[in-house]
């Protein structure tokens, strides 16, 4: 029986610290590999030993097995864990950690490979009972043939990679016209992130929930499941909020799904940890999905309601032990919920951003778990997927779960890059989301606000404590505020102005202090009286009108971010006098981010309607259409099939048609 003594983690970020969490708790020894972007992670430096990976990209580092293998060699490691994504459901990366002498914390090969092939996985399933929605192979077939299948499978029909996951390789088709681009463009999409651009059709649920079922084994014939979790609230088909157990499932379903799960897993000889995900429609009837032969993202709600350290048991069955549970054991504790910060902005339909990271402080009042990939000053890089962190609250009901983890989003302090927190919490809020109508098509059916109204009350406070705050880094403050309570002067100041921009709109800010020490203070057009002025470093107290209020500041450059109880405003302070500006240029269409140009759909010249797809940008590990505005001819292409493009550059130039 082989005991891990040392283990390397062939992942990054979040997952490869929660990792080193469990190892550390059970006297296991770490190792990290990183890429030159993580060289200055947290999960480097938490790692006993961190070996670098020599290159940049994902498929230079993390996804290159030999450099992988010879770095546990070199650290002296005797176990790898692949964590999720990357060579997690590689079956020729289990290969040849098992060849290299090494205990591979995963299931077996011949598992992995089942399973790794969606298509595979269907047939292989199907003949084990557990039901499946129609589908098809697209490889060799005709535009006519794909046509047909199509409507033999009935409308919607889903697109989907057979070797990958992540919403990636996969387009949703509403009728013939967009069928065969949808197939060209996934089987692309595919070939670019997993190497396999084998796709198929499958029926589309559209009023469907996504709830999948955790299940482990041993290597002694032992197969459990540890009941189900449901991540239908998605976008571009990647999960953002996770539960269990599901709203939806009662005590008759979870056991009809659980026994399915397992009869997946018996039917594979499966081994480690597991995930047997089922599209679960209106009536009730539920199908297979896919199997994850990895520990997922949302593992920890799953560990929040039943208990478990799912890492501890993976490692422990890798070394061969039996599962330390049964299935007559495992008891639902309460409820789970899971929310996935991203970098992104959800405004611009969830387009992932990059940039730095000025805070990351959860509020430590509040009774969450935090498993996070960063820290205060980390950096968000294009390189890597844009996930900052999850946030987890668990609680006796479903409704103290889901507002005890929105309360945590608004506390937590995480200004600089662009983030989906607002949005969020602001699901976690819905009417539709607490009530339980949370189907795959949430987003699109309730329009949770993509960012946060600010009532008139926090914002002026959020504006009077950045120009406060403001003033008191200028030493400008001290001519105000001397007494307030502890040092006014009595007598009258000259007035002090600043402008802000908030969400597009100019205000501006005045303070001076009045004979009797209070501030006569105004936002726009609107005056307020300030009695209570408290600066320590960045926590401003003011009380404003009578209501007294405590924030954070953060400042970096021209902007200020102020933190409350209720969440995050983000201004940006203008100069006082006008400044250079560049010019733009006219009709120039540049790039959103850093990335690659893999296609170009126009040529010089070429006359276009509002709408058409002008090219394909990849970035961030996602593909980004940039469209015509509207309708006109191409003046000028600047860049070629190929090309690595920097943000804001200037990609092609247009005129009117």
């Amino acid at each position: 029986m082989p005991r891990i003594s040392r283990l390397l983690v062939a992942n990054r970020g979040e997952i490869a610290r929660r990792i080193f969490r469990t190892c550390r708790e059970m006297g296991i020894g770490t190792v990290a590999v990183y890429a030159e972007p993580d060289r200055h992670s947290p999960f480097v430096r938490e790692a006993d030993i961190a070996i670098a990976l020599d290159g940049t990209t994902s498929a230079e580092t993390y996804l290159n097995i030999f450099k992988v293998v010879s770095a546990a060699r070199r650290a002296g490691a005797d176990a790898i864990h692949p964590g999720y994504g990357f060579l997690s459901e590689n079956a020729e990366f289990a290969r040849a950690v098992i060849d290299a002498g090494l205990t591979w914390v995963g299931p077996h090969i011949e598992a992995i490979a089942a399973m790794g092939d969606k298509l595979t996985a269907k047939r292989r399933l199907a003949l084990a009972g557990v039901p499946m929605l129609p589908s098809v192979d697209c490889t060799g077939l005709s535009a006519s043939e794909l046509a047909a299948k199509a409507i033999e499978i009935g409308y919607p029909v889903l697109v989907k990679a057979s070797g990958g996951g992540g919403g990636r390789g996969m387009r949703v088709v509403k009728d013939e016209a967009g069928l065969t681009s949808a197939v060209t463009g996934a089987k692309r999409e595919a070939k670019s992130a997993f190497g396999n651009d084998t796709v198929f059709l499958e029926r589309y649920l559209e009023l469907s929930r996504h709830v999948e079922v955790q299940v482990f084994g041993d290597k002694h014939g032992n197969v459990a499941h540890c009941f189900e979790r449901e991540c239908s609230i998605q976008r571009r088909h990647q999960k953002i909020i996770e539960e269990a157990p599901s709203p939806a499932v009662d005590p008759d379903l979870r056991r009809r799904m659980g026994e399915a799960a397992v009869a997946a897993a018996f039917a594979i000889g499966y081994d480690n940890a597991g995930t047997v995900e089922f599209l679960l429609d209106e009536p009730g009837t539920f199908y297979f999905l896919e199997m994850n032969t990895r520990l997922q993202v949302e593992h920890p709600v799953t560990e929040a309601i039943t208990g478990l350290d799912l890492v501890r048991e993976q490692i422990r069955v890798a070394e061969g032990h039996e599962l330390s549970f049964t299935q007559e054991e495992l008891r639902i504790n309460g409820h789970a919920i899971e929310a996935r910060l991203y970098a992104e902005d959800p405004e611009k339909n969830f387009f992932p951003v990059s940039g730095r990271v000025e805070r990351f402080e959860p509020d430590p009042r509040t009774t969450i778990r935090v498993d996070s990939g960063v820290e205060s000053g980390s950096e968000v890089s294009i390189y890597f997927d844009p996930m900052l962190a999850k946030l987890i609250a668990h609680g006796p009901t479903r409704e103290e779960a889901a507002l005890r983890l929105a309360g945590a989003m608004e506390r937590l302090r995480v200004p600089g890059v662009t983030t989906n927190r607002d949005f969020l919490a602001n699901t976690l809020h819905h009417p539709g989301f607490l009530a339980g109508d949370t189907t795959t098509a949430f987003i699109e059916t309730h329009a949770p606000a993509r960012r946060r109204v600010v009532p008139p009350q926090e914002l002026a406070f959020a504006l009077l404590a950045a120009a406060l705050h403001g003033a008191e880094k200028r030493k400008a403050v001290q001519k105000v505020l001397t007494t307030l309570p502890s040092g006014w002067r009595n007598n009258r100041s000259a007035p002090e102005t600043v402008s802000y921009e908030f969400q597009g709109e100019t205000i501006a800010v005045g303070y001076a202090a009045e004979r009797d020490g209070r501030l006569r203070c105004s936002v726009g057009e609107t005056a307020h009286l300030v009695r209570k002025v408290e600066l320590a470093g960045e926590h401003v107290t003011l009380e404003v009108d009578e209501v007294a209020r405590t924030g954070v500041v953060t400042r970096e450059g021209d902007r200020v971010w102020v933190q409350t109880s209720a969440g995050e405003v983000s201004l940006r302070e203008l100069p006082r006098f006008p400044e250079a500006t560049l010019q733009t240029l006219a009709g120039g269409y540049t790039a959103p981010m850093p990335g690659k140009v893999i296609s170009v759909h126009v040529a010089t010249g070429k006359a276009v309607k509002a709408g058409d797809l002008l090219l394909i940008l990849e970035a961030m590990k996602m593909e980004h259409r940039i469209t015509a505005a509207a309708d006109g001819r191409v003046a000028e292409l600047r860049v070629a099939e190929g090309a690595q493009v920097e943000a804001g550059q200037v990609l092609l130039v247009m005129e009117g048609g």
